[in-house]
C-alpha cells in the first residue's frame, strides 16, 4: 500500500544550494511528511519503501524561493504612478490606500500569494503598514490569505506614527499614535507568531521607514521585538531623497541613524539598502544585519542599484524581495534571480554575481534574513520539504546544458510541482490549493472598488 505522505522526486537535476554547493545531474529527493529525508545522485534506493513517485525527467529541483520583502495589499493598485520617484509614487497612492478594507486586502494578498507560488516562492515576508481607521482587521486578512493559498508567511506588522503635520510623508489620517501601534504589534505577536521549526506563520515587528516613523516608535519597536523574541524589519537607504532627509533632520546617514536606534544586528533585516557608503556596508556586515534586495522594484522606481556584491563580501546576509506589486507589477519571485544577476553585473561587471550566487540569494540568503536557515533554503535531510520542480525541457530552455543557468538566465520556466512542507501547492503550472480564476475575479473586484472615484478611472 502506498504511503500518501511519502514522496520521491526521481530523475531530475538537483541544485541543493547546501554549504558545499552540491548538485546532481540526475538524482532523487525523498520527502516523508513535511521533511526531506534523503537527497542524492541516481534513482532513489528501494529501501525508501512505499511512496508516490514524481517523475522529474527534464526538470531541475531547487529549494523553494524565499521572498524577504513584499507589500501584498498593493496587488489592488498596480499600474499607478508609472513614472514617479518613490516619494512621488507614495504621495499618489497613500490616498488610495486609505480606502483599504479587510475584504480588499484579503483579495489582494490571496492573489499575490497565489502568483508568488506560481513563480516558485514557498515563503514570503509581507510588510503591512497601512491600517485605515475603518479598514477592519488588516493583518488577519493577510494571514487568512496565506492559509488559503498554502504558503509560509512572515507577517511583518508595520506601523507609521509620523504624518505630514509631524514632518512625515503619509497623510495624518493614515498613521497611528505610537502607543496604539506598539500595542497592536504586540497583540499580533501573541495572536499569530509560531516559533516552532515547521511554522506556517511567524510575525516580525516592522515600523515602516525613517520618514514615516518617530524615533520613539523605532526604539519601542526594537525593545518589543527583543522582549518577545521576534525579528525586526524596516525600509532603509532606498533612495537619495531619504538620505538627504536623514542628513538634514538627524545629521547622519540612514545607516548611522539605524545604529543609534539599536536597529542593527543579526535579528534585523532591512529592505532595499541601495544607497550605502562603504562604511555602512562594513557595518551591516560586522553586525550581520540582513538586506532584502529588491532589484525589479528599485529599477521600476529608478531608485538605484544596491551594492549586493559588497554586502556579500562584507558578510551581511542578503536575500531577494519582490516588493510591493504597485512598484513591481510582474511580482514573479523567480524573475528576481534574473534581475539580481543583471543589476549586480551592471554595477560591478560580469563576474559580480554568478547564476548560482543569484540562486543562493533567493534561497539560503533569504532564509538567513528571516532567521530560518536551519529549516528552509536548501535541500538537505531534516529540512522542511519546501521544493520547486522546474520544467526545463521545453522550447524556451532547449540547448542550455546547465540547468541552473537555464533557470536564472533563461525565461521563467513552468513549475512541474511546488511543495510547501511536502504539500502540493502548484502542479503542472497551476495552483492546486485555490482556484486561480476565483483569485483573479476577486482581485479585479477589489481593485475596482478601491480605485473607484480616483481621477481618470
Amino acid at each position: 500500500m502506498t504511503a500518501p505522505n511519502r514522496l520521491v522526486i526521481d530523475g531530475a537535476a538537483i541544485a541543493t544550494v547546501d554549504q558545499h554547493g552540491t548538485e546532481h545531474a540526475t538524482g532523487h529527493v525523498v520527502v516523508d511528511g513535511d521533511l526531506i529525508t534523503a537527497v542524492g545522485a541516481g534513482p532513489a534506493p528501494e529501501s525508501v519503501g512505499p511512496h508516490t513517485r514524481i517523475d522529474g525527467t527534464g526538470c531541475l529541483v531547487t529549494p523553494g524561493l524565499v521572498n524577504t520583502h513584499h507589500h501584498l495589499y498593493q496587488w489592488a493598485t498596480r499600474g499607478f504612478a508609472q513614472d514617479g520617484t518613490l516619494f512621488e509614487w507614495l504621495v499618489e497612492l497613500y490616498p488610495v490606500w486609505d480606502r483599504l478594507d479587510a475584504e480588499i486586502t484579503h483579495a489582494a494578498a490571496a492573489a499575490g500569494l497565489g502568483w508568488l507560488a506560481r513563480t516558485g516562492c514557498t515563503t514570503a515576508a509581507d510588510h503591512h503598514y497601512v491600517f485605515p481607521a475603518d479598514g477592519g482587521d488588516q493583518l488577519d486578512a493577510v494571514v487568512s490569505a496565506a492559509h488559503r493559498t498554502g504558503l509560509r508567511l512572515h507577517a511583518v506588522r508595520g506601523s507609521m506614527d509620523r504624518g505630514r503635520s509631524a514632518g512625515g510623508l503619509p497623510p495624518d489620517n493614515l498613521v497611528e499614535d505610537t502607543e496604539t501601534a506598539l500595542l497592536a504589534t504586540e497583540q499580533a505577536i501573541h495572536r499569530y507568531h509560531d516559533s516552532s521549526p515547521n511554522a506556517r506563520i511567524r510575525v516580525a515587528v516592522g515600523p515602516c521607514s525613517p520618514f514615516s516613523v518617530s524615533r520613539e516608535l523605532m526604539t519601542g519597536a526594537a525593545e518589543l521585538a527583543r522582549r518577545t523574541g521576534v525579528r525586526l524589519h524596516t525600509h532603509l537607504a532606498e533612495t537619495l531623497d531619504e538620505e538627504e532627509q536623514c542628513l538634514a533632520e538627524f545629521g547622519c546617514t540612514p545607516t548611522e541613524y539605524a545604529e543609534q536606534l539599536g536597529w542593527l544586528g543579526d535579528d534585523v533585516w532591512l529592505a532595499h539598502t541601495v544607497h550605502l557608503v562603504p562604511d555602512a556596508v562594513k557595518l551591516l556586515g560586522a553586525t550581520r544585519t540582513g538586506a532584502a534586495h529588491c532589484p525589479t522594484s528599485n529599477g521600476r522606481l529608478g531608485s538605484g542599484i544596491a551594492p549586493v556584491r559588497d554586502l556579500l563580501d562584507a558578510g551581511a546576509p542578503v536575500g531577494l524581495g519582490v516588493d510591493g506589486a504597485a512598484s513591481n507589477e510582474s511580482c514573479g519571485m523567480v524573475e528576481e534571480l534574473h534581475q539580481s544577476l543583471l543589476q549586480a553585473r551592471q554595477r560591478g561587471g560580469p563576474k559580480a554575481l554568478t547564476a548560482r550566487q543569484a540562486l543562493w540569494l533567493g534561497t539560503v540568503g533569504g532564509a538567513r534574513c528571516l532567521g530560518r536557515e536551519a529549516e528552509i533554503g536548501s535541500i538537505e535531510p531534516g529540512k522542511l520539504a519546501d521544493l520547486a520542480v522546474w520544467r526545463l525541457d521545453g522550447l524556451a530552455h532547449a540547448g542550455i546544458a546547465d540547468p541552473v543557468a537555464a533557470l536564472v538566465l533563461g525565461p521563467t520556466p513552468p513549475l512541474a510541482r511546488l511543495l510547501v512542507g511536502g504539500r502540493t501547492v502548484v502542479s503542472d503550472g497551476e495552483l492546486r490549493t485555490v482556484d486561480e480564476s476565483e483569485l483573479a475575479t476577486g482581485l479585479r473586484a477589489a481593485s475596482a472598488r478601491l480605485t473607484r472615484g480616483k481621477a481618470g478611472l
